[in-house]
């Protein structure tokens, strides 16, 4: 195991991924990536994840009809269960988090078409080699198990793709015409869409990788109670 990087570097030292190089990934990689994250908590052990590894010719028809129903103005179709409206203090660090990109990547405020640009990538799946679309079985919809353990699948994915070398990014643009992705995915009706994963090796070159995003305080998130102070 020499060489392999500790747990808490994996955890601290990941980033989101929005630039990779045009490189394959081996399909015998992520099959041992996914073995691996499919070892996370589940709740009551249900398992009720599913995994389509998409690459090549299916993921490009992806990629066209998700920015082509999205440029002709189809509404958003995802699956999974979202806020109309994010409130305001998850709201601020999101636009934290687009500012530090946008700075990365020189795109000035009043940069429409750059701007514009960049959405598109999201929408594209960053251009990634591969995606994961995570789903889970349609007979737990609405119920909160399906969540529990698509998040944490999802989380012991990235840090496991990332322990190896790639990079990934957790991507809900890229599922926003959920049909297109559902046809060219081959995803069975009697699973949810819920959340899509880009990964590939990461390109240095590209300025958003070197992007840390900031994380709220232990005063902020955690209270000790019952602890002599």
């Amino acid at each position: 195991m020499t060489g392999v990087p500790g747990y808490d570097e994996v955890v601290v030292g990941r980033r989101s991924i929005r630039g990779f190089l045009d490189k394959p990934v081996p399909k015998e990689l992520i099959a041992e990536i996914i073995g691996v994250a499919m070892r996370a908590p589940s709740s009551f052990n249900n398992q009720c994840w599913n995994f389509s590894v998409v690459t090549g010719e299916p993921l490009e028809a992806i990629r066209r009809g998700n920015t082509d129903g999205i440029l002709a103005g189809n509404p958003d179709s995802r699956e999974f269960r979202r806020f109309d409206k994010v409130p305001d203090a998850h709201r601020g660090r999101q636009i934290e988090i687009a500012k530090q990109l946008f700075g990365a990547m020189g795109i000035e405020r009043e940069d429409k078409d750059a701007r514009q640009d960049w959405v598109l990538r999201g929408f594209r799946q960053f251009d990634a080699p591969v995606s994961i679309v995570v789903t889970y079985d349609r007979v737990l919809l609405g119920s909160d198990i399906a969540p529990f353990d698509c998040g944490a699948v999802t989380n012991a994915l990235v840090n496991a793709a990332w322990s190896r070398g790639l990079g990934c990014v957790i991507n809900s643009q890229g599922i926003m015409q959920s049909p297109v992705v559902r046809e060219h995915g081959r995803i069975p009706d009697d699973q949810v869409i819920m959340i899509c994963v880009a990964m590939g090796w990461p390109d240095a070159a590209f300025p958003a990788n070197a992007v840390v995003s900031n994380r709220k305080s232990l005063d902020e998130a955690v209270r000790f109670v019952g602890f002599d102070d």
